[in-house]
């Protein structure tokens, strides 16, 4: 993979202050993007800001955001910001969540089941949509990228609104792809990372050696190339790391 092979692209990353989505984050910058950092946490968003102007990347742009509960004004300000900031955007990544329970759907609560899904779910369409302008307006390929998870393709007992959440972004990824295959340069696919080392993962299975599970770091290659002009002709598909 070269080495600036995001150059000059602005890309978007939500969950970007941990995880897979902080990898990316930093993975897209050393390929050459500006990156749009957002999360919840401003503090941590901070730290990143500041080290990436200490690895001399590409300075980024931080956007403290809560996806469990900005109203859809928020969304329309958020492109607003964007458009009068680069007029356009490159890549979306869409790729913040959060797992609630790991119990059966007899026991479930339905707050915790509501913010899942407004996490999980409501807020990736609210960015997804309401962002489309702006991908759309870039002189080249945008891509939208969903993160998916295994348990959105073939559901295991008691994983609850998260396994019926990542269900929802495929859904979501095939009627966009549809939607946009014949009218728009902007491509749309969702990427099941497999199991990866994160403070998610480690909640999920806490019996399990975290050493024993890859890095973030193992997949940000696929992340970049899904963002990058290579995979321009890649629309509508459910792709899986290959490890």
């Amino acid at each position: 993979m070269s080495q600036k092979t995001l150059q000059d692209k602005v890309i978007l990353v939500t969950g970007a202050s941990s995880g897979i989505g902080e990898a990316a984050a930093y993975g897209f910058a050393e390929a050459g993007a500006t990156v749009i950092l957002l999360a919840r946490s401003e503090e941590k968003l901070n730290q990143i800001y500041d080290d990436f102007l200490a690895k001399a990347l590409p300075e980024p742009v931080i956007v403290q955001f809560d996806l469990e509960s900005a109203p859809e004004e928020a969304y329309f300000q958020l492109r607003d910001h964007i458009g009068k900031e680069f007029g356009k955007l490159d890549g979306l990544l869409l790729n913040a969540a959060v797992l609630g329970q790991r119990t059966p759907i007899s026991n479930y609560n339905w707050q915790t089941w509501s913010k899942v899904m407004n996490i999980n779910v409501n807020s990736q369409f609210l960015m997804a949509r309401t962002l489309l302008p702006l991908l759309e307006s870039t002189q080249e390929h945008a891509s939208i990228l969903f993160t998916s998870s295994s348990v959105g393709r073939k559901s295991k007992a008691f994983w609850g609104a998260y396994a019926v959440s990542k269900f929802a972004i495929e859904g979501l990824m095939q009627t966009m792809a549809e939607e946009l295959e014949n009218t728009s340069k902007v491509r749309v696919n969702s990427y099941n990372p497999g199991g990866t080392r994160t403070a998610m993962r480690q909640e999920a299975y806490p019996a399990e050696n975290p050493e024993e599970v890859k890095l973030p770091q193992a997949i940000i290659s696929d992340y970049i190339h899904l963002m990058s002009n290579a995979s321009h002709d890649t629309h509508g598909q459910a792709l899986t790391h290959q490890s």
